[in-house]
């Protein structure tokens, strides 16, 4: 690649699609899209700024080096994962999904009592949000909950089985959340799938869409923006019945729905319609109590707000995205991963505009807020490694260390 340097990144991914001998077609079904959109990549008539896309094509293309592929030698090395990134907790939640019993137990050691299972996993959701090491902290929790929840499930009949239902789905949901970005594939498959069959075998609406909206995050961040949408606006047209009588967390999974559409549309360039959903959830927000949170997705009203600067950002308006942050105080967010969300989308704003200084603070508030969101995410991680690249003589040890931080190599 020495003399295609000054190729852009579409004439790169040509260059070296044909170089491995693969038509457009193949390298397309590789990343889950179709050839026209592969089309307008390689001749520039789109762009491409989804992180999670650019290292689907690297590994199609057998990359072991994004900077390969986007034609940034400077910096560290930006390593393309044959899987997922690294976590220690992650061989056991493995084991205790993929390592299911079989048999329903004859005699359980102690009858198994679906309230007390669903506060433990009402715990294990408040500990995410509340955690600086959130991962690491519920992962240790993650494998005896589901196979306690397994075992309930196995165990119960009737209205106390449903129960059992509803808080095993909660734990796989949860599952799905901790494992995101270092869970193989096919875990993360498994585990959004059975999340959503407990919550339909327990016939409860909310369930399903919270279930929904989880399998909805697994969707569209492997690339099915369009299925993401559907199972999401399905979800709501489930529950949206229910509305007028329905408990406060129904309506907050309703709204956390519309915020989903919002994102996954606002990364597709489709504008009007991003704001249209967000405008959903907005009315939501406002026909709850002021202080409300839902205990998981955390909808709310500053959840909608912080969505604002989300969607403006994927959107690439980030004077719009950054004057928006201005307005917000983070801290009536209760979500330390939430918050460290907030800056990770204010940096990316920040860089958009060229503003490395900023960018570079925000990204530091981010990490000390919680600092394995920062370390698992993708966006994040690619803010940490731009920031690197792109940093100033003057600030270039301590984006290094940052990016050292957050385990991005920088040598």
């Amino acid at each position: 690649m020495d003399s295609q340097d000054e190729l852009s990144l579409g004439e790169r991914i040509q260059a070296i699609r044909e170089s491995r001998g693969l038509s457009r077609p193949q390298l397309a079904q590789l990343c889950g899209r179709g050839p026209d959109w592969l089309k307008k990549i390689e001749s520039g008539e789109r762009e491409l700024d989804s992180y999670t896309l650019l290292l689907r094509l690297a590994a199609a293309l057998q990359i072991a080096d994004l900077s390969v592929l986007t034609g940034t030698r400077e910096g560290p090395a930006q390593p393309v994962p044959l899987g997922r990134l690294a976590h220690p907790g992650m061989p056991d939640v493995w084991a205790a999904v993929m390592n299911r019993a079989l048999a329903r137990p004859t005699r359980p050691s102690a009858p198994a009592d679906p309230a007390l299972l669903q506060g433990r996993a009402d715990q294990s959701w408040a500990l995410w949000h509340k955690s600086k090491y959130n991962r690491s902290e519920v992962g240790a929790l993650l494998p005896d909950l589901i196979r306690d929840g397994e075992a309930a499930v196995r165990s119960l009949n009737g209205g106390q089985r449903r129960q059992a239902l509803v808080a095993l789905s909660d734990i796989y949901r949860l599952t799905g959340q901790a494992t995101a970005y270092i869970a193989p594939a096919e875990l993360a498959w498994v585990v959004a799938d059975r999340a959503l069959a407990a919550a339909q075998d327990a016939d409860q609406p909310a369930a399903i869409a919270a279930a929904a909206w989880n399998m909805g995050n697994i969707l569209r961040e492997t690339a099915y923006p369009e299925e993401a949408l559907r199972v999401v606006n399905e979800a709501a047209d489930l529950i949206r019945p229910h509305l007028d009588e329905a408990p406060d967390d129904w309506r907050g999974i309703y709204g956390a729905l519309q915020l989903h559409a919002a994102v996954t549309v606002a990364r597709e360039a489709r504008e009007g319609d991003a704001w249209r959903y967000w405008d959903k959830g907005d009315q939501v927000a406002k026909s709850l109590p002021a202080n409300y949170v839902h205990p998981s997705t955390v909808f709310g009203r500053a959840n909608v707000d912080f969505h604002a600067v989300s969607v403006a950002t994927d959107l690439r308006k980030a004077q719009k995205a950054i004057g928006l942050a201005d307005d917000l105080d983070p801290d009536v967010m209760p979500s330390r991963e939430r918050r460290a969300r907030l800056w990770v989308e204010v940096a990316r704003g920040h860089l958009q505009r060229g503003d490395r200084t900023a960018a570079l603070h925000v990204m530091k508030m981010a990490r000390e807020i919680a600092a394995e969101t920062v370390s698992y995410t993708p966006s994040a991680r690619h803010a940490v490694a731009e920031l690197w690249r792109s940093a100033p003589r003057a600030m270039r040890k301590e984006a290094g260390e940052l990016a050292a931080s957050v385990g991005i190599l920088t040598v």
